[in-house]
């Protein structure tokens, strides 16, 4: 892969084929347009079949290969499924979690500070790094493989977190001060008397210790990135598939379930420094439940930690029963990740496995590893980019919407639910899915990382653990005229989820212009004559417009929602989970007080306005059709052309989109 071209790439194990057929895969990729390949992350035994035994046959066949073919390869340190041998030389190497101690086979199941794995990791990236960075057609390492901290609970991490509580907290006096301590008779008089956390009740201080264990994860990621940095070239990137929430349904397997929301086992924004190229993997429904909502919330999430482009180094082919593309399903999958601003696309894998636990976890071929329809449209897709890449890589986004995510109100609604069927996930997406169905394209923000300067709106789904510093950030926003609009369930407690000994919203009463004590269950409350769900904070406004009053009874003299003048700027606050047509009305007026409110987002739901600048300074506008019907557009731009046809539009002129089809508008600049 040529920097100036778009990856299409495949994860690639001929060390899982029934039969040696490197050469006929090779044709088939190239055939199909795959420029690169992704190689060796989950091949520890094969690579190290006996301690200190090294075998890269498939490695270095690999490599020849892809010399041959031109076509680029990516290399994994292949540490996150451990070979059985290392369990049997210290069975310490599995992690001891809320379970107990995991027993061999799974991956993902070690002790990120083992010293036996610290040791016998960093030596077979040592061997393969080296082994392979002076190859021409390696242009770059992905660390490890959708690295989490596994429940790590052991005698270690737990003796670390001691020692970062003390650091921290210099006395147990502050301790027990900052997480309530005494109740139930939890506060110590000596670091000695600190007890084993997996018998912990008090949500704050286990919420403290998940922040350590994201931290330990991410420094883990960081302690592989010095490894290979030691012998990478300077070409050459570092990378991670940073993954997201696994969203389950149906039967509690893996295979059950899709990318959703922030990921609770390693903090993003933590890790991401320690790459030079940011990755991730999306998973999503498709067929009849193929919104790209989950395409873009990934991606949104993904770009925003540097603000740059990166790769989508795990997507899905065909995959499970209920993933097997429609027609132009995978198309359009494909230029939905360009649309968030991905550099390519990776994926998971080239081909169907034969046995194992992902055996129906299908490749891009099935088990016949034959051509099919989903690799035919691949192949469309790779001759398209061939021809436009260059028009569409590197693209620009300056999104001004930011939504705010935070792993500390997550962990903090684990203990303190909203309700029991409604996560913080289920409220990010709420917010995320309303403004994205709208066309308000926005960046997903982690709090640790918010520049408010950037942002014209700033949105923040239950953002229950906030700090002073930050609602001092947000309050200055507003008053200095930006729009913030804040749901139920946010500013309620310190970064310790201390709850705050004051009125609600904390510090930002003025802001807001309400207060509110109470809350309750909704019950046959309704609000703009929609039924409220899950959970109804009763609104005082103090200055605030109510934009909406409850229906009901006794609730009918608080306000569900308000909007309140402040400074130079406006801040909505929503009480009550709504229905989404109550919600965008909501974000409607809002984006309007904010100025963002633009033409693209006469265009609603099912079609998908993404939008960004190229790297020749020409705005790109992808028009996505997620729809099995034909829709028919009129067009709001000058003048366009449609990078996938070569057609103009003019503005008022219609354009017709088929279904799970899209248009890739790039604007013409006319001439002085």
């Amino acid at each position: 892969m040529k920097t100036d071209q778009l990856m299409f790439g495949a994860a690639y194990y001929p060390e899982y084929m029934p039969y040696d057929r490197m050469e006929a895969d090779f044709s088939m990729m190239k055939k199909a347009g795959i420029n690169t390949i992704r190689v060796a992350e989950s091949t520890w035994s094969t690579l190290e079949p006996r301690d200190g035994e090294f075998d890269f046959t498939f490695i270095d066949r690999i490599l020849e290969e892809a010399q041959k073919w031109e076509m680029s390869v990516i290399v994994g340190t292949p540490t996150y499924a451990v070979p059985s041998w290392l369990a049997q030389k210290d069975p310490d190497v599995l992690v001891v979690n809320s379970k107990g101690q995991e027993k061999y086979g799974h991956r993902q199941i070690f002790d990120l500070l083992n010293p036996t794995l610290r040791f016998h990791a960093e030596r077979i990236i040592e061997v393969l790094v080296s082994h392979t960075a002076r190859h021409g057609m390696v242009i770059g390492f992905q660390i490890d493989n959708e690295t989490k901290h596994y429940d790590n609970k052991g005698k270690e991490i737990q003796r670390l977190f001691r020692e970062y509580l003390k650091g921290k907290f210099q006395t147990t006096e502050r301790l027990n001060k900052a997480f309530c301590l005494p109740y139930w008779s939890n506060s110590i008089c000596d670091w000695d008397q600190f007890p084993d956390i997996t018998g912990c009740i008090n949500g704050g201080l286990d919420g403290e210790f998940q922040r350590f264990q994201r931290k330990v994860a991410a420094d883990y990621l960081g302690w592989q990135s010095d490894i290979v940095r030691k012998y990478k070239r300077e070409d050459q990137f570092i990378t991670h598939n940073l993954d997201f929430e696994w969203k389950k349904f149906g039967a509690d397997i893996a295979q059950d379930g899709y990318s959703y929301g922030v990921q609770p086992g390693i903090n993003h924004y933590e890790a991401a420094k320690y790459l030079t190229r940011l990755g991730t993997d999306i998973y999503h429904p498709t067929q009849d439940d193929l919104t790209g909502a989950e395409i873009a919330f990934g991606g949104d999430s993904t770009r925003s930690l540097k603000h740059e482009n990166y790769l989508v180094l795990e997507c899905q082919a065909q995959a499970f029963k209920y993933w097997t593309p429609y027609p132009g399903q995978l198309r359009l999958q494909a230029y939905s990740h360009l649309a968030g601003g991905a550099d390519g696309i990776s994926y998971w894998n080239w081909h169907s496995i034969h046995n194992g636990f992902e055996t129906y976890w299908k490749g891009l071929l099935s088990h016949d590893l034959e051509e099919n329809p989903a690799y035919d449209e691949a192949c469309r897709i790779g001759q398209e980019w061939k021809e436009i890449g260059k028009h569409l890589i590197h693209l620009e986004k300056d999104n001004k919407t930011a939504l705010l995510v935070d792993n500390c109100s997550m962990t903090a609604f684990q203990w303190f639910p909203i309700d029991r069927d409604l996560s913080y996930n289920d409220v990010v997406r709420w917010v995320y899915d309303s403004l994205y169905e709208m066309n308000i394209e926005c960046d997903v923000v982690d709090v640790n990382g918010l520049d408010p300067a950037r942002y014209k709106m700033i949105v923040t789904p239950a953002l229950y653990c906030a700090p002073e510093g930050l609602l001092e950030k947000l309050d200055g926003f507003v008053r200095n005229g930006g729009v913030l609009v804040s749901t139920f369930k946010s500013f309620v407690a310190d970064e310790y989820s201390s709850v705050y000994a004051d009125k609600q919203p904390h510090r930002l009463r003025a802001c807001f212009g309400m207060s509110y004590n109470q809350f309750t269950e909704p019950g046959k409350t309704k609000l703009m004559g929609c039924r409220v769900k899950y959970f109804a904070e009763l609104l005082k406004p103090e200055g605030a417009q109510s934009l909406a009053d409850y229906e009901h009874k006794y609730w009918g003299k608080y306000a569900g929602i308000t909007r309140n003048a402040y400074g130079e700027g406006d801040a909505y606050y929503i009480g009550c989970y709504t229905e989404k047509a109550v919600l965008k009305q909501i974000l409607k007026r809002a984006a309007e007080d904010a100025g963002i409110w633009g033409r693209t987002m006469e265009y609603q739901w099912p079609i998908i306005v993404r939008q960004g600048k190229n790297q020749y300074g020409r705005r790109l506008y992808y028009v996505l059709n997620y729809s099995e019907e034909e829709q028919s557009i009129r067009c709001i731009w000058e003048e366009v052309k449609d990078l996938l046809t070569g057609k103009t539009y003019r503005e008022g002129e219609e354009a017709v989109i088929g279904d799970w089809d899209l248009m890739i508008f790039e604007e013409i600049r006319k001439k002085m």
